[in-house]
């Protein structure tokens, strides 16, 4: 997966799946599928404006066991155009390209692509979050980032909060 921000301040968001087996086995038609030779092999790009939004789309299969079945469903993906890779994304996706509606690989790939989003905007959140005293977006985000935990209190001293105090918050200090 890469995250490329354009000139015009527009995201391409690209990820890539190749799914090869380690062994040869045939083929319906009686031809035999090489050791090595992708089985999927296929790239969904989105276009995202900074804010989030899906702008364009596109699908491309260079290799699917099914072939021209597979790779049908190609122009179906432009319907992300117009979500938010931020707001019930995830749900989205499964409501519009579950099961028969879409392709389960294409899916899950497609499904991993806000994280890739968030990651690349992080070092701007982080220096924005500087800039206006506000706690950093990615605290609270996992358990590493808990603020109660030794990273926060290494990384982010003045968003650490001891638990043996307990308190629930503490005030950023200037």
């Amino acid at each position: 997966m890469d995250a490329y921000l354009r000139e015009d301040s527009l995201w391409e968001l690209e990820a890539h799946l190749v799914d090869v087996k380690a062994y040869d086995f045939p083929t319906k038609v009686g031809a035999m599928h090489l050791a090595g030779d992708p089985v999927h092999d296929m790239t969904i790009v989105l276009l995202v404006t900074p804010e989030g939004m899906i702008s364009d789309v596109r699908a491309k299969y260079q290799a699917a066991p099914y072939d021209s079945a597979c790779m049908a469903i190609e122009d179906a993906y432009r319907g992300l155009v117009g979500l938010h890779l931020l707001r019930q994304f995830r749900v989205a996706v499964r409501e519009r390209f579950g099961r028969v509606d879409g392709c389960t690989h294409m899916s899950e790939l497609v499904v991993l692509l806000p994280t890739v989003f968030v990651q690349s905007l992080s070092a701007q959140r982080r220096e924005q979050a500087e800039k206006t005293g506000k706690k950093p977006f990615q605290l609270e985000g996992c358990h590493a980032l808990a603020l109660t935990s030794p990273v926060v209190r290494e990384y982010y001293p003045e968003w650490y909060v001891n638990p043996q105090d307990g308190s629930k918050r503490r005030v950023r200090q200037s």
